[in-house]
């Protein structure tokens, strides 16, 4: 069986941000769905990518999936790291998984070492999204958590610094605001529920322990990304003070990135996103490098509640030292929408899919009816005046 095409379509979902499905087709009628993560502005940089890549492709097993992987690092970008290749590569990575599950019958969990749990812990993210409802107020993040809650999800992650301009340090009355909208969640959602507080890599380790120890009598179920993880070493110095599990690894994509964190000691957690860090393969190669280091493995997944979603299942099910993963509500409906077989949220666990590959399909007439379509980005520091004004104290 050889690859005959690779087909690259963004799916428009109506908020959030584009989404890139990767469809991979072979000489024997089986096809494999992937994705790829794309941030706004930058879906159509991915999108050459994977067009670029298929001359390397076709003609090519879609079986020989970690030799191909190689190849395209050596020989395609002549061995240069880079996000937007590894996006590309992710999404038809896990495409080929699909095509071999569904040519051996067998749901990918199960050619990856099968099963160590039976369904997958999820937590809800996207829900402070404008479309969700609601205000950006400490109260009106409350109204909004409990109707998560309500939902029947048991976790829940969100910046509570919000909009604010990302920098190094942050005013005293950005952190009093920050603070009392965790306080104000964890006051509607009750003790039952899992908080996982994100801060997207804005604060340097002397702003991160001043927020920790803030926040830390509301019960934080983790502190994820308080420093820039380019520098580990911010990260790990932020790890030693705080009083809660700290999680890095989103912006990592190889191995090579993820030893260091490891070495480090830099995080209890880590956050690998499986459409952006070499696929289903790379996933599991990176959590079980982990596992010597009793660290956990809980995947960032900022992609579709398809194709992304579902391979992350199929890796979170396999993997051991798995701990919870990643779902935007926000998202969820427009998927549905063209989803066939979509996956089944019950009780903040998604169900088990039984179906051969990733159990999981499309209606290409619906996909193709939601094209690409841009959205306005929005840039919360205007002008020099007002960065000037909004310096720390």
């Amino acid at each position: 069986m050889k690859i005959t095409k690779v087909t690259p379509y963004l799916f428009h979902p109506g908020t959030g941000k584009n989404l890139l499905f990767t469809r991979v087709e072979t000489d024997k009628g089986f096809y494999g769905w992937g994705e790829g993560y794309v941030s706004q502005g930058k879906e159509h940089v991915v999108v050459s990518y994977v067009s670029g890549m298929e001359p390397y492709l076709v003609g090519r097993s879609p079986f020989n999936i970690r030799h191909t992987g190689r190849a395209m690092f050596n020989d395609y970008v002549i061995r240069r790291s880079g996000c937007d290749f590894f996006s590309a590569w992710s999404s038809i990575e896990i495409a080929l998984w699909d095509i071999v599950g569904k040519a051996t019958g067998q749901p990918v969990y199960n050619l990856i070492g099968g099963l160590s749990r039976e369904r997958v812990r999820v937590y809800a993210n996207g829900w402070y999204d404008v479309n969700f409802g609601g205000d950006d107020t400490p109260n009106g993040m409350a109204e909004r958590a409990l109707r998560v809650k309500g939902m029947g999800f048991t976790a829940m992650k969100w910046d509570p610094f919000g909009r604010t301009p990302w920098r190094n340090a942050v005013t005293r009355v950005q952190e009093d605001q920050a603070v009392e909208c965790v306080r104000k969640v964890r006051e509607a959602v009750g003790q039952d529920v899992d908080l996982l507080i994100e801060v997207h890599r804005r604060l340097s380790p002397y702003y991160a322990w001043r927020f920790a120890d803030r926040i830390a009598e509301f019960s934080p179920f983790w502190f994820e990304e308080p420093c820039l993880a380019d520098n580990i070493d911010l990260v790990a110095e932020t790890k030693q003070r705080v009083k809660m599990p700290v999680v890095t690894g989103e912006t990592k994509y190889t191995k090579e990135d993820f030893k260091g964190i490891f070495e480090k000691r830099a995080a209890e957690i880590i956050n690998p996103d499986i459409c952006l860090c070499g696929g289903i393969l790379g996933t599991m190669e990176i959590a079980a490098m982990a596992e010597p280091y009793a660290v956990m493995f809980s995947p960032h997944n900022y992609n579709s509640t398809i194709f992304g979603l579902a391979a992350t299942v199929h890796a979170s099910v396999s993997a051991s030292n798995f701990l919870i993963a990643e779902y935007f509500v926000n998202l969820a409906p427009a998927c549905e929408e063209i989803t066939i077989n979509p996956l089944k949220l019950n009780g903040g666990f998604i169900e088990l899919p039984t179906g051969p590959g990733l159990g999981i399909d499309v209606d290409m007439e619906k996909l193709k009816a939601h094209p690409y379509k841009e959205f306005k980005k929005e840039f919360p520091i205007k002008g020099v005046a007002q960065y000037h004004e909004e310096q720390p104290r």
